[in-house]
């Protein structure tokens, strides 16, 4: 599959739209979560080739946090949600209102700093998850997240290794997650990597079957 030259500008921003509707739903259910008004945003949405899946995060020796959630349902998949440390701990901090905490200082992390994490992941993912299932009217349930703590190289390696060998893209909703009345904000990555039969199901059923 060659995308590069398939998606149109209205095709990229039907992705974008799905991305924008997951993100105001998954700011909703955080607002809740932390007792405080949380903006998110949806700056960008990708199609990248494989090969350029570690530049985008800093390269193999960053260190990373990695939520992982398996898709269930009728377009079976895999989804990541990547974090830099500092991103990761801020967004701890936010959770647990304690701006002085840090995870990587105890080995290994706190319960608290895994248990909020995977419950942010955990919405992300059953937030855009539901968008993009209300989008393509396909059944795609989120699985119990699974974090890893590690550098880039050794998570995305174990993780995507299998996927790299039956396809060559993957979608990258990029995450911005604020309170608002902060300026400062958390960016993740947001990874969809549809099983192969999913993602032509996807794509057909949001109307673009022409990419190839």
């Amino acid at each position: 599959m060659d995308f590069t030259n398939g998606l149109t500008s209205v095709q990229m921003d039907v992705l974008r739209e799905i991305g924008n509707i997951g993100a105001g739903n998954a700011a909703t259910s955080l607002s809740k979560l932390l007792n405080k008004k949380i903006d998110m945003h949806v700056p960008a949405v990708k199609i990248i080739p494989f090969d350029d899946v570690m530049d985008i995060i800093g390269g193999p020796e960053n260190l990373i946090v990695a939520i992982m959630i398996r898709v269930q349902g009728n377009a079976p998949g895999t989804v990541f949600f990547l974090l830099t440390a500092e991103e990761a701990e801020n967004l701890v901090g936010q959770i647990t209102s304690d701006r002085e905490f840090r995870i990587f200082n105890a080995e290994p992390p706190s319960e608290l700093a895994i248990s909020a994490l995977q419950e942010v992941g955990n919405i992300l993912a059953g937030s855009y998850l539901t968008a993009l299932s209300d989008f393509t009217s396909i059944n795609m349930q989120p699985s119990v997240p699974s974090l890893s703590i590690d550098m880039a190289g050794a998570i995305l390696t174990a993780g995507l290794l299998e996927f790299s060998q039956i396809m060559d893209y993957a979608i990258i909703i990029d995450t911005t997650i604020n309170e608002t009345e902060s300026s400062s904000g958390v960016n993740g990555k947001f990874f969809l990597l549809p099983d192969p039969d999913s993602f032509d199901q996807i794509f057909k059923s949001l109307g673009i079957d022409d990419y190839e």
